[in-house]
């Protein structure tokens, strides 16, 4: 439930702060070889429990890329979505369809909207180069 309110441990405080460190979506894999890199003693599981914890409570974004899932702090707390580049990572941050249009597809198609979620992936002009 987006919003609510987390009880603060030790292992919870550790992956916040470095999740703030990361400036792109991070797997739970790579966020927890850091917090080993940084001396801190703790388990994968717990790492991918505080992050999916993280991201149910609004504070954390999620999203899945070439089959892993991914994690980013959410700078705010306003509705936005995401451009990712599908080789490095790279997210930027994007207005989305306005709401008419979403309604105006999902009903084209008997839908009632709920909710939606919009992820863009490609290649970024960096990766594009190489």
């Amino acid at each position: 439930m987006p919003g609510r309110t987390l009880r603060q441990t030790k292992q919870k405080d550790a992956v916040l702060k470095a999740l703030h460190q990361c400036d792109d979506f991070i797997s739970a894999q790579d966020l927890h070889r850091q917090l080993l890199d940084s001396g801190l003693s703790i388990g994968l599981a717990t790492v991918y429990r505080q992050l999916n914890s993280l991201a149910d409570a609004g504070q954390a974004d999620t999203l899945r890329l070439n089959g892993s899932q991914l994690f980013r702090i959410c700078v705010d707390d306003h509705h936005h979505h995401h451009l990712v580049c599908e080789h490095c990572g790279r997210t930027i941050e994007i207005e989305p369809p306005d709401e008419q249009w979403l309604r105006k597809t999902a009903a084209e198609h008997g839908f009632t909207l709920h909710t939606h979620t919009v992820e863009l992936f490609g290649l970024c002009p960096e990766c594009q180069k190489a």
